[in-house]
């Protein structure tokens, strides 16, 4: 076995083309009619493209509504200096896991292993590594996040759909939206995903232009004012955001995984990040430009812009995409509970469908009870992002290479920017202090501060969060009889 960077990675490789081969002889010829092979173009996918296509529409979301408020919270420079910073941190953090997924991949295919109907998980890789112990912190970590990742795109559904038809209130919507959630269990994996992320990155990238362009042409409301920052709870709820914006790649290991080629994800979350960055600084820039602290009082960006038929097909594709990221945030939870229930490997697409439907009930529950568009970002990223995005994977790649031997027979090695281990270290532990100290400490303390005054203002189960007061309904004079 050689020890050298290119022969490990040729070795993997190898193994790559080898059990593609075998699954392919398993299979049997493909089907060649035109029924056929529109099924493999719309629902097979697993080329680097659908990968890019996955990691970005999927990175950002309804997160990108919010944004705006998040440069209210923080101001212009603190705003783009937060987005810079956290996309690169959240980029080799993904590095890490990625890392780790090969390692982990390489070894069990050493052994024999192919991974035919089982997709492998993040504390799967971590159990395989580093024992049960980290398997159930990574278990719970990333469920959890995963949980409440779906409840914030459920919880914008119906606070966008308020935007067009508010003769619902939010929770009623949230009641609808949640039952149409429930198509989600007939997504097999995410290599079935391939049509609705490339529609769902062309459906965030319309809703970002359109937000850029519309607040340009607005222009700036009368006598707006941009005093950001002003209070330490605003500022670091604004900058937790940020965080949790940059830190949706608790699904990289099932993507990673619906990959032909899995090796190269490393190069597309990159790839994917600057394209983000093209939506999302632009869009948070140019509304918080026009509307300034009105802001603080609107998470939903598109509440302040004019209500056009521009602004309507924003919302409706903002819909869409925020329907199919819940389908994201889920279908990892429903392979952690077919493994529970012992259906994981089964063929039968009927049964799974059905025993997943369990799942989808606690993100309902969980949205109606907690509508907070806007701060419960904030405390999903203060509390559950930190660990399972950022600490959790810097921490234990330190562990899994902290001997020598393992550095020797990795399958990755340092990256040529940083050909040395003590330097891979040192960014790691300099990303755990900061998160710990920034995004749990000071972020927790602002988030949930803020998620508790919301709860004080709203009340848990909220009719309809942030809506306008009602106009009062004149009352109807009395006839006069004769």
């Amino acid at each position: 076995m050689g020890t050298t960077e290119g022969g490990l990675v040729g070795m993997y490789g190898e193994m790559e083309e080898q059990n593609q081969r075998l699954e392919s002889l398993q299979e049997g010829p493909h089907d060649v009619s035109m029924s056929g092979k529109m099924k493999r173009l719309l629902w097979h996918g697993g080329s680097v493209w659908d990968a890019w296509f996955s990691a970005a529409s999927n990175q950002v979301a309804q997160v990108l509504l919010t944004l705006p408020y998040s440069f209210a919270q923080l101001g212009y420079a603190s705003g783009v200096a937060f987005q810079l910073f956290y996309g690169v941190v959240g980029c080799w953090s993904c590095y890490m896991i990625t890392w780790l997924y090969v390692e982990y991949r390489t070894r069990k295919e050493r052994e024999g292993v192919i991974f035919k109907n089982h997709v492998i998980q993040w504390f799967e890789v971590l159990d395989g590594l580093l024992g049960r112990n980290w398997k159930i912190l990574g278990l719970v970590f990333n469920c959890t996040f995963l949980l409440f990742g779906a409840v914030i795109q459920l919880i914008a559904c119906a606070s966008n759909i308020f935007l067009i038809n508010d003769h619902l209130n939010k929770r009623e919507w949230t009641y609808i939206f949640g039952a149409c959630c429930m198509l989600t269990v007939l997504v097999p994996s995410f290599r079935n995903y391939r049509l609705w992320s490339f529609f769902g990155l062309i459906m965030i990238s319309y809703t970002a232009w359109y937000m850029t362009i519309a607040a340009l042409a607005h222009g700036q409301v009368a006598n707006v004012v941009h005093t950001a920052p002003t209070t330490k709870v605003l500022y670091f709820t604004g900058a937790t955001n940020i965080l949790y914006t940059f830190g949706g790649h608790a699904v990289t290991v099932e993507i990673m995984h619906a990959m032909y080629k899995p090796v190269k994800f490393k190069y597309v979350y990159v790839l994917a990040t600057l394209y983000v960055f093209t939506l999302t600084i632009p869009s948070a820039v140019a509304v918080y430009w026009a509307f300034g602290d009105d802001l603080l009082r609107h998470s939903n960006a598109l509440s302040l812009l004019p209500r056009t038929m521009a602004r309507d097909v924003a919302v409706v594709l903002m819909l869409i995409h925020q329907f199919i990221t819940v389908g994201f945030a889920v279908t990892p939870l429903y392979f952690v509970w077919e493994k529970v229930i012992g259906i994981h490997n089964t063929k039968s697409l009927p049964l799974r469908a059905v025993c997943r439907m369990p799942v989808i009930l606690p993100v309902w529950f969980f949205a109606i009870a907690f509508p907070f568009f806007g701060p419960i970002n904030s405390t999903v990223g203060a509390l559950l992002v930190t660990f399972t995005v950022y600490i959790i994977p810097c921490v234990a790649h330190m562990v899994v290479y902290r001997g020598a031997t393992a550095r020797q027979n990795a399958v990755e090695k340092p990256p040529f920017f940083l050909p040395s281990w003590t330097g891979v270290y040192l960014i790691n532990i300099f990303i755990v202090v900061w998160i710990i100290v920034i995004g749990i400490g000071w972020g927790g303390w602002a988030s949930v501060t803020n998620f508790i005054q919301q709860i004080d203002t709203f009340g848990i189960f909220a009719p309809c969060y942030q809506c306008p007061p009602r106009a009062p309904v004149a009352a109807t004079p009395p006839k006069l009889h004769d």
